[in-house]
């Protein structure tokens, strides 16, 4: 029997019969898209939820974001965070901008909003900053830059999933937030992300653009694309709506345990959350004081049938297709940080192997 591979995540499932029964409603309505009673339903759960006034639900996190610099009418330059996963910088580039990196905190991983005013131009429009791994920014600093300088600030909250900043989703927070409901992600509806705003005008647009800008038959309200998401996948979030506490309560206990281990050894750092935030641990990463550390501790685990993950690397002031300045302590955390298994499934037993291995690796010189 072929060994089981342990990834470094896997999407919680609902319950298959409680699916069914949701699919089952689908078929007895013959509607599975533009805008169906599941989809509606889940954007108001998930409001009320986060005690955000609209959230609208779309295919990916990707076109959220895609959406919400086009909507803002960022051109230009756009101040960013080279550490992120690769659809922060691409969907700058996506919509004509140029992303304008600025060097991240070498403890909370996040954007250093002290390094961002000397970025901002005549050409600047924007600041699209990344909570990283569900880390708040530096909230309040990056808005108050934003304010001064007559900035929009986009938060790329892909990984906020329950995450407070200060009591409150931080959804609620910049101009727009958006996240994603990939399923890698804490909350999951296979594929699918969301803008979150509490500006009516700004729902109504989005709902145009995310639909070709369809404005009955025959008839458009500007240019859209198609950013709908499916009853399909509206189902799928509604089933994992009822689980979502369980599952985040599992993931802190497990990164409890990880802690507990690893806090007995030396060579291994993490990144310093705020202390005004609740975190929901979307992933669990630990910085090596070196690559050739984390490559063999990699190694190792990759050999046993565990795969970790480099996230995020590399730096994305060094991809091929942006103009991109040296960012040296992104580059320099990029190469040390590596991404532990972290889901609902994943056994006791098999945290004890993932870090027997890290363990016996990093005694090695």
């Amino acid at each position: 029997m072929e060994k089981k591979k342990i990834y470094v995540t896997e999407p919680f499932l609902p319950p298959l019969d409680e699916y069914t029964d949701k699919l089952k409603s689908i078929w007895q309505k013959n509607r599975l898209t533009n805008d169906g009673p599941l989809v509606q339903e889940l954007e108001e759960k998930l409001a009320g939820r986060f005690d955000v006034d609209h959230v609208l639900f779309l295919n990916n996190g990707t076109t959220a974001l895609q959406i919400a610099i086009n909507i803002l009418g960022l051109k230009g330059e756009i101040i960013t965070t080279p550490f992120s996963y690769v659809a922060t910088t691409s969907s700058i580039v996506w919509e004509n901008c140029k992303p304008v990196f600025v060097d991240i905190d070498s403890e909370t991983l996040n954007i250093d909003p002290a390094k961002i005013e000397e970025k901002i131009t005549p050409s600047t429009t924007g600041i699209i900053a990344t909570h990283v791994f569900g880390n708040p920014c530096d909230i309040e600093k990056i808005e108050e830059l934003a304010s001064r300088h007559n900035l929009k600030v986009i938060f790329d909250a892909a990984h906020c999933f329950g995450t407070t900043y200060k009591g409150a989703s931080v959804f609620n927070r910049g101009d727009l937030s958006i996240t994603s409901f990939h399923a890698t992600k804490v909350f999951q509806t296979v594929e699918g992300g969301a803008i979150f705003t509490g500006d009516d005008k700004v729902a109504e647009r989005v709902k145009y653009m995310r639909n070709f800008g369809h404005d009955g038959f025959g008839r458009f309200n500007g240019v859209g694309i198609n950013g709908k998401n499916s009853e399909i996948h509206a189902a799928m979030g509604l089933c994992n709506l009822k689980y979502i506490d369980e599952v985040m309560e599992v993931r802190r206990e497990q990164c409890q345990y990880y802690n507990s281990r690893l806090d007995q050894i030396t060579g291994i750092t993490y990144q310093k959350t705020s202390e005004d935030a609740c975190v929901i641990p979307a992933y669990y990463p630990i910085i090596f004081k070196s690559e050739q550390k984390l490559l063999r501790v990699m190694n190792a685990l990759e050999s046993s049938g565990i795969s970790p993950r480099r996230y995020f690397y590399p730096s994305l002031n060094l991809l091929d297709y942006v103009e991109g300045n040296s960012m040296p302590v992104a580059e320099d955390v990029s190469v040390r940080i590596l991404c532990l298994p972290l889901f609902h499934n994943l056994k006791r037993s098999e945290q004890d192997l993932i870090l027997e291995i890290i363990l016996k690796n990093m005694d090695l010189e």
